[in-house]
């Protein structure tokens, strides 16, 4: 009998990778999503025939029990949140919802409905926020500096608030930044490797970015989602650091997308007040030392390899969609 693996947020970035691996691995894999008209598949268009897609909502405990009674997944990934910073300044509560409640719904359902298994919640980096040290390990406090770090903080505690009161498999994973091409156009990275591929193509003269200064963990989202199943996998649930060891700045960013497509970026970006945050995070960097020694991850793709690959796919995507 194939294992069958439950992902919530099965269209996002992460999701979409999981969603491929976990195929590869022999899974069956049915994937939440909500009921929309505007339902963007365009990141699973290539194994949708292959997955289950299940209608729910974080917002809604009745459809949860339902899928989870319905299809009682031996895994349950749980990805899906509001998950863009800055919207989280603009739509406080929403965020609070899906990315904190949500989390507790998702355990309560799974607790009433498939307490043998496994789950995994998606914590992030952004819950160090303002950092007490750095590099962040699993024993650094949280600090977050948005609405959405909050957000996290609560999703990160309720999980493990419900496995030491019910004995449940459930594991976070404090994932550091990671990117591809898959990810959306409003987060840095994305937009920087974007608009250098605008530029290149005569498509677009300058690009408008804030905090050149700030510093993230960047690594490859298809590495790390290898990371969520390795966490599923042992023999006690537990928390994880996953990230990369490194740090670049936006500075750097640029300086490796305008140089792979051979420009000059100081020629090009300019400083836009309206995209630096209300309260800055300057420096991330994860120490990953535990997901290295007991899970036995290593990011594989490099930052320069990282961005030259996302620069590769916009510049691809644009000449399709421009017919140059």
């Amino acid at each position: 009998m194939a294992k069958k693996a439950l992902i919530t947020g099965i269209t996002g970035q992460d999701g979409s990778y999981l969603a491929e691996f976990l195929l590869s691995e022999g899974y069956e894999v049915i994937g939440m999503v909500r009921r929309s008209s505007t339902v963007n598949f365009g990141r699973i268009e290539p194994i949708q025939d292959q997955v289950i897609l299940a209608h729910g909502d974080l917002l809604d405990q009745t459809s949860l029990i339902d899928i989870m009674q319905e299809h009682k997944p031996d895994e349950i990934y749980n990805l899906a949140a509001q998950s863009f910073v800055p919207i989280s300044w603009k739509q406080p509560v929403l965020t609070g919802e899906f990315t904190a409640m949500g989390v507790t719904r998702m355990l309560e359902a799974m607790r009433n409905a498939a307490p043998e298994a496994r789950f995994y919640q998606a914590s992030s980096s952004e819950m160090f926020g303002k950092v007490r040290e750095v590099p962040q390990s699993e024993r650094t406090p949280f600090y977050p500096r948005s609405p959405y770090g909050v957000a996290k903080v609560y999703g990160h505690w309720i999980t493990v608030n419900y496995r030491e009161s019910y004995a449940l498999f459930a594991c976070s994973g404090i994932l550091f930044n990671h990117e591809s091409p898959r990810r959306g156009l409003e987060f840095v990275t994305r937009k920087v490797t974007y608009g250098a591929a605008q530029i290149k193509l005569g498509l677009a003269t300058e690009l408008r970015l804030g905090n050149l200064d700030s510093r993230r963990d960047w690594g490859f989202a298809g590495d790390y989602v290898r990371a969520m199943w390795l966490m599923l996998q042992q023999d006690e649930p537990s928390d994880y650091v996953v990230g990369t060891g490194q740090t670049h700045s936006v500075r750097e960013l640029c300086q490796v997308a305008f140089g792979h497509l051979g420009l000059d970026w100081e020629e090009y970006v300019v400083c836009d007040q309206r995209f630096y945050r209300p309260a800055e995070v300057d420096m991330l960097v994860s120490d990953p030392s535990r997901a290295r020694e007991e899970l036995n991850w290593e990011p594989q793709v490099s930052f320069e390899e990282l961005i030259q690959m996302m620069v590769d796919a916009d510049l691809e995507h644009l000449k399709q969609v421009h017919h140059l």
